[in-house]
């Protein structure tokens, strides 16, 4: 453990759905142009990377993303993909609240099945950790970046950090912007967050 690489989690570009808070899983939506705009400016710092790896979620909002960044993808990963919201795939976080009578939150509360069974977090948590084991693998080597989804690659970072999933609700992160998880005596730490 603690090689010389870092894993760096780049969240896609906006979308229709993440601009208006709608939550979006399973729904394959193409970035807006201000979403190509933002994937493409952060292609000068991620040149600068030695980037060994390249994994993204199958969704094409990601796929472009890494392209639109510069990064060529050495993989389509599942694991990869947005939490499957269930019967909460395309409404916001007010539009649940006001449905139940009471406020809702992803990191607390349980969706309900929908056109998909949804998800928990704990599901979501074994399937990053699926992630990191490939990518620690590869941090000898150099840097892995994840291209994929706001909460997924949330719940990918607490993982990284030893936590809970539901700690994942700790790293708010912009579309199209990036962190970095790296080491610090060997301890897995967040050495970059927000940027771009």
């Amino acid at each position: 453990m603690g090689g010389v690489g870092e894993i760096l989690v780049l969240r896609h570009g906006a979308t229709e759905w993440s601009k208006s808070g709608q939550h979006t899983g399973v729904t394959d939506l193409p970035l807006l142009p201000e979403g190509e705009e933002r994937a493409r400016s952060l292609a000068p710092a991620l040149a600068r990377r030695t980037i060994v790896e390249v994994w993204t979620s199958p969704r094409q909002r990601a796929r472009r993303t890494a392209e639109l960044a510069g990064l060529t993808a050495t993989g389509v990963d599942d694991d990869l993909v947005e939490l499957d919201y269930g019967g909460y795939e395309g409404r916001t976080t007010a539009e649940i609240s006001e449905g139940l009578g009471r406020e809702w939150s992803v990191w607390r509360d349980p969706v309900v099945a929908g056109d998909t069974p949804g998800e928990t977090l704990e599901q979501v948590g074994e399937r990053v950790d699926r992630v990191l084991a490939r990518a620690r693998a590869r941090l000898d080597d150099g840097d892995v970046a994840l291209v994929a989804h706001g909460h997924v690659l949330r719940v990918l970072t607490a993982r990284w950090l030893g936590l809970e999933p539901a700690a994942g609700a700790l790293f708010a992160l912009p579309a199209g912007a990036y962190g970095v998880l790296g080491h610090e005596h060997a301890r897995p730490v967040l050495t970059g967050w927000g940027l771009g």
